[in-house]
């Protein structure tokens, strides 16, 4: 019999977002937002994500110890620059959180992120110039574990489910990690392996010891595919976790963004080698732009359906990738420093991307074949 060539093949992909502002997230008529933002959180709804991505930064939740902030002002910018929508810090994101969890999807990955000052080690090994305690590790595991028990118990009262948790942010990148080694030679050991497996089993402990029903995932890993005097690859990084946490972990996380190298093939050949089955590999950050810190976007029309296109092409090949079977999009917003967003930062137009990313999710299911391309 003749396969028709022009049948998808089958496959899975789930939608996921990361975007702090609760202001995009409320459902229309649960509260009163800006009306420019208003807007966007009507486009936001188009998606009907699977998942959610909520980052914590502990620094600006925890800024002295035992003394959680969780309703602190946040005055709704993209740090300086307007418009500006503001709210009540983690407690107002949660309550946003569960009135869209109530009417299904957004199943949420909470990744910890920044150390406290009061919490940090010292300084120590290969750091970059002007590194600060945020990127050092905590000293004592136990701060972080009450952390983790405060956030969920909040959760809980503002009727959030945080199910997924991830034990740190890009932990292979010195801005998150540092040292990276002790000594600035890419032959050195990493440095960044043995405090992560510290967060992550500090992390399962502060699950386990939790109401409810909590999972750990492990990665969230930059998508390097060498390793350097500061930096660990993705390779490199599986390869020193121990394997009975690396095969212990049915979902593991990894950045990658369009227009670098597909960093899949690197994060399974690592976790064959330590004889792990394949777990499912979310891709918890991507997007289009310019998503190396500090570049400019391309700002053309035509630029920007050619990228755009790139997308379709990536999320397609991810769909049929069975080892893949989620996407999150990095972020809703865009990051003026970090320039991968669906809508400008100034809110006054969209990317294309926005559309692809609304035929990949809305009412479709992950199974359902591949949407058109979206980004004409």
């Amino acid at each position: 019999m003749q396969v028709d060539s022009q049948q998808a093949p089958a496959g899975e992909l789930a939608v996921g977002l990361t975007e702090q502002n609760p202001n995009f997230l409320w459902p229309a008529g649960a509260r009163e937002v800006p009306g420019e933002f208003a807007r966007w959180r009507d486009e936001l709804a188009k998606l009907k994500p699977a998942y959610y991505r909520l980052v914590l930064d502990w620094p600006s939740l925890e800024p002295e110890d035992g003394k959680p902030v969780f309703d602190g002002f946040n005055g709704g910018c993209l740090r300086d620059k307007p418009p500006c929508a503001a709210y009540g810090g983690l407690r107002d994101q949660l309550q946003a959180l569960a009135a869209r969890q109530r009417e299904g999807g957004w199943e949420t990955l909470v990744v910890m992120s920044g150390t406290p000052e009061w919490a940090a080690r010292p300084a120590g090994g290969c750091e970059r110039d002007n590194t600060t305690p945020r990127s050092r590790p905590a000293r004592d595991m136990a701060t972080y574990t009450r952390f983790v028990e405060r956030v969920l118990a909040e959760a809980r009262e503002q009727g959030a489910e945080l199910k997924y948790w991830s034990p740190w942010n890009e932990p292979n990148h010195p801005y998150f990690i540092s040292p990276q080694r002790m000594e600035c030679d890419r032959d050195a050991p990493s440095a960044a392996v043995a405090p992560y497996v510290e967060m992550a089993r500090a992390l399962q402990a502060g699950l386990n010891a939790a109401p409810g029903d909590q999972q750990l995932v492990l990665g969230e890993l930059a998508g390097l595919d060498r390793s350097r005097p500061m930096t660990t690859s993705v390779s490199e990084f599986v390869a020193d976790i121990p394997a009975d946490m690396a095969c212990g972990s049915a979902i593991w996380t990894q950045h990658g963004y369009v227009g670098g190298r597909d960093p899949v093939d690197d994060l399974e050949r690592a976790l064959a080698r330590k004889g792990c089955k394949s777990p499912q590999i979310w891709i918890t950050e991507t997007g289009v732009g310019a998503p190396r810190s500090g570049e400019e976007r391309r700002t053309s029309r035509a630029s920007q359906v050619r990228a755009c296109g790139r997308l379709h092409q990536r999320l397609r090949k991810w769909y049929r990738d069975p080892r893949v079977s989620a996407a999150f999009q990095y972020t809703f917003r865009e990051d003026d420093l970090f320039p991968t967003g669906l809508i400008t930062t100034d809110l006054s137009g969209d990317f294309p991307a926005l559309g692809e990313w609304i035929a990949w999710a809305g009412d479709r299911r992950p199974t359902d074949p591949p949407p058109k391309n979206a980004c004409l």
